[in-house]
């Protein structure tokens, strides 16, 4: 039984306390509170009664001390329920909107307890009078307000012994953890669509046969949906609006109402993923906040201290400087802002067990007032933390600032979305004018991107599709995004995107057009998806891809928490995802196609690699073949010299032919074995043969080893 504040003594004021770490901590008898606010004049600590309803007593926070106010109150322990008021001046036009009328969440609030309805009382100005000083707003919020509660500290046993893939090893499957399990029967129904149905046998069972080696879960931080959402009944679903950055999503869990049981669950499920070989990194947005722009409501951030959380225009601090494209930015430059984004991943590594982050907007952690900067203080303090050292660092390299495109140009171990891949492999296939040069530079990990920076193969995440877009059944079945449901007349969504449907747009009605058209997308699936596991770099498989999950055409599907955003298991393509099982495997088996360095790497002592590019009649493509866009076929040869003897210990080929008819490819010398061909599906080992001269069918891959390892 948790403790109840309203049943013990109360105290009559806050002792001293200390001014790390921030949050709420139980110690010492008590509780330790800790909040950062630059420009506040005061900050006070209001406790509730058990049920979160009544405000039993108010504290003032001792300080501040560089920056961050603090106190103890003895007596206290889990279990106790506060928000926090903040007292300061409310002047707009110099950023500072400070309203002591609104109850506060504190940012580092590991439990949160209400639930979240859009209500004028949490808006800290008159209706319509955002940037004026004369809009305060009087009327208390606490009755709705979210609250934080103290959390009891403890690790389960199993957290942090995650297995730890070496990178060039890492497979990664990019997943929504509602989506994946709400619609499989063979996981007992309260469990479906939770972090307990993420971690049941029948999951883990599909990502081990898969070859998966780390999941990569859409936002599962406490999350709000806005404004906009909830006026046309409509929910964000994929989550990337976060308010609780220490907290999981109650939303994903079997008991949403307990914070404690919603902790429980989410480690017990990084606990069972452990235990089986899988790591868990966590999509995470700290780019902005819930809170939106200057109309937005005072929830947390803003009421604390607007001026430093947040970024402003340089010419109008009333106005929030909008570069994520959702209404406010977060000032990550600011010491105490890095301190929080640092404290909050260090949390989920150390005490929820998680092996990593793909940072949503990433240039916005590195924005200074001169824009981007790959040496800004984020990154320098990320790189010097001994605890993020051993955690995977994935960044989407773009954000809706100028010059927000940053692909290439982060430091260190970041992996990086890498959207030109994405763009070569569709084009290349799907009939657009991507060249065979420009699919070579993407299918070779982007060297142009990656290796100038002394970053390896590895540093580029490949992928066909994303939560963001078309899914890879969508990509061959439509033309245009088909978003009406998501509320904004279509016009949400990428436009143009890179698509064919073939002849006929979505599920083909026409009894005899519907047999070829089946055919070639089923032939277009397994050509990129082959493409995607066997090219250098990290591949990222989006959920539901390999069983053959359709949105209908949505490619904006953040609010469609129906049958559309999850995985349709009843409709489950099984021979496609047996394709891609298999593809998984091949890639495993041979040591050229997951490889964490480049050709001719000066670095390497023993042995080295060497790939070389042929055109379909046997000879190395030179500058006027790289030109000619009439050809559409193509050869890689892969080579890994085991010793200065220049003995290959190990010759690999991939041939691609994207025409609509077959192609006779001349292999180089060797006894040739073909391993996979995409037009085909799973081959039959038994009809492999040595070749010399291999015909290629239309719009295929084939993947070849040589058994002979010839001296060179």
């Amino acid at each position: 039984m948790e403790p109840d504040i309203s049943k013990s003594p109360i105290p009559d004021r806050m002792h001293l306390g200390r001014h790390e770490p921030m949050g709420s901590h139980p110690r010492d008898g008590g509780v330790n509170f800790a909040v950062f606010s630059q420009h506040a004049q005061r900050i006070e600590v209001c406790v509730f009664d058990h049920a979160g309803k009544n405000e039993i007593k108010r504290y003032a926070l001792s300080g501040p001390h560089d920056g961050v106010f603090h106190g103890f109150l003895p007596g206290a322990g889990p279990g106790l329920i506060y928000g926090l008021r903040a007292h300061g001046p409310y002047d707009p036009a110099a950023g500072h909107r400070f309203n002591p009328h609104k109850l506060l969440l504190d940012p580092c609030a590991r439990e949160i307890i209400g639930e979240f309805a859009w209500l004028e009382e949490h808006f800290g100005y008159l209706p319509g009078l955002a940037e004026s000083a004369n809009s305060f707003d009087t009327r208390d919020n606490a009755a709705h307000a979210l609250k934080a509660r103290v959390s009891a500290v403890s690790v389960l046993p199993g957290v942090g012994t995650a297995p730890r893939h070496s990178p060039c090893d890492v497979v990664l499957y990019e997943v929504h953890v509602k989506g994946f399990s709400k619609l499989r029967d063979d996981i007992p129904e309260p469990q479906r669509g939770t972090y307990a149905g993420l971690a049941h046998p029948a999951s883990i069972g599909h990502f081990k046969a898969l070859g998966v080696t780390t999941l990569s879960l859409l936002p599962v931080q406490y999350c709000v949906s806005e404004a906009a959402l909830a006026e046309r009944d409509l929910s964000n679903y994929w989550g990337y609006n976060t308010l609780g950055f220490f907290c999981p999503d109650p939303r994903l869990s079997m008991r949403p109402r307990d914070p404690a049981a919603v902790i429980l669950e989410f480690r017990k499920m990084v606990q069972a993923l452990h235990a089986n070989g899988i790591e868990v990194v966590m999509d995470v947005v700290y780019n902005h906040t819930p809170e939106g722009d200057q109309r937005g409501p005072t929830l947390s951030f803003r009421g604390l201290d607007n001026a430093s959380w947040y970024r402003h225009a340089d010419n109008d601090r009333t106005r929030a400087e909008n570069i994520t494209g959702c209404g406010n930015t977060l000032n990550v430059a600011h010491p105490r802002v890095t301190q929080f984004v640092l404290d909050s991943l260090r949390y989920w590594v150390l005490q929820m067990g998680v092996d990593g982050f793909r940072f949503d907007l990433a240039p916005v952690l590195g924005r200074l007032n001169n824009g981007f900067d790959v040496c800004a203080p984020f990154f320098t303090a990320l790189r010097q933390d001994p605890v993020l050292a051993c955690v995977h660092l994935i960044a989407e390299p773009w954000d809706a600032g100028p010059n927000g495109y940053q692909l290439g140009k982060f430091p260190g171990r970041f992996l990086e979305w890498n959207d030109k891949f994405r763009d070569a492999v569709r084009g290349y296939w799907l009939g657009s004018d991507v060249s065979r040069g420009e699919l070579a530079r993407r299918f070779t990990a982007s060297s142009d991107l990656f290796r100038r920076s002394q970053r390896s193969p590895v540093a580029s995440v490949n992928f066909i599709s994303v939560h963001d877009g078309f899914t890879l059944t969508d990509t061959v079945s439509y033309s245009r995004k088909h978003n009406l449901g998501n509320g904004e007349e279509n016009r949400d969504g990428r436009d143009s995107e890179l698509s064919n449907n073939f002849g006929w747009e979505g599920p083909v009605e026409n009894a005899g057009a519907q047999a070829t058209i089946a055919t070639t997308r089923a032939r277009m699936r397994r050509a990129m998806m082959a493409t995607l596991l066997l090219a250098q770099g990290t591949p990222m498989l989006c959920a539901g891809d390999e069983i053959g999950k359709s949105q209908q055409g949505n490619n904006n599907a953040y609010c469609q928490d129906n049958p559309t955003g999850w995985l349709d298991w009843q409709s489950a393509d099984h021979a496609f995802n047996a394709f891609v099982a298999r593809v998984i495997a091949l890639r495993n088996s041979k040591p050229l196609l997951h490889r964490d360095r480049w050709d001719h790497d000066p670095n390497v002592v023993e042995g080295s690699d060497f790939l070389a590019w042929y055109a379909p009649n046997g000879s190395e493509m030179q500058c006027a073949d790289w030109d000619d866009q009439g050809n559409r076929g193509l050869g890689l040869l892969l080579t890994r010299r085991k010793d200065a003897g220049m003995r290959a210990d190990e010759r690999v080929m991939i041939v691609f032919n994207s025409a609509l008819t077959q192609t006779n490819f001349s292999l180089p010398v060797g006894n040739w074995q073909v391993l996979l061909d995409s037009s085909a599906g799973l081959p039959n080992p038994a009809a492999t043969t040595a070749l010399n001269i291999l015909t290629v069918n239309g719009q295929s891959l084939v993947l070849l080893c040589d058994n002979t390892s010839p001296v060179l």
